[in-house]
């Protein structure tokens, strides 16, 4: 079903318990596309498409109505170890601490990393403290061996890599 017969009055229906249908929720859809993506992420030898974590990322954290800083753990083979919120900021901006980046890294034996955190603005361009931010995280981890290998900024309608434009 496409998104089209859901806003035309065609609703996702989930079941309940009871056998009954009622239409899903806006999050309820948000979080099964969330694991759907997370999935075409984890699925492969190595975590190589740029695109399709992206497209996750979209999901899991474009429309927050704060800010948040996320960190993909990969291994030495770039496979996603695990995923998770960081710290959570308020509409304008986030407080992220190095050593917390750096124990939670080491804690899930991390040998990479991909950085991402939101703009409620709808900005996708990196503000000159992200840039600063990702330049103190990189070194941080260089000290432990692990290798910083994007910094995604998100909002509801793009997502702009830090990487792809050479600034990582």
């Amino acid at each position: 079903m496409s998104f089209e017969h859901v806003a035309k009055g065609h609703p996702l229906l989930v079941a309940e318990p009871d056998g009954n249908y009622r239409s899903a929720t806006a999050i309820e859809v948000l979080r099964v596309a969330e694991e759907v993506l997370l999935g075409r992420v984890r699925t492969g030898p190595m975590l190589t498409s740029a695109r399709e974590v992206k497209k996750y990322l979209q999901v899991r954290m474009g429309a927050l109505p704060h800010e948040e800083f996320h960190v993909l753990y990969l291994d030495s083979r770039h496979r996603l170890l695990h995923v998770e919120a960081l710290f959570r900021g308020t509409l304008a901006q986030t407080s992220v601490y190095p050593r917390e980046v750096v124990t939670q890294a080491l804690k899930h034996e991390a040998a990479a990393v991909i950085f991402a955190h939101n703009h409620p603005s709808g900005s996708a361009v990196p503000s000159r403290a992200d840039h600063v931010l990702t330049q103190t995280l990189k070194t941080a981890l260089e000290l432990v061996d692990i290798r910083v290998l994007d910094h995604v900024v998100v909002t509801v309608g793009e997502c702009v890599s830090m990487a792809e434009e050479g600034w990582v």
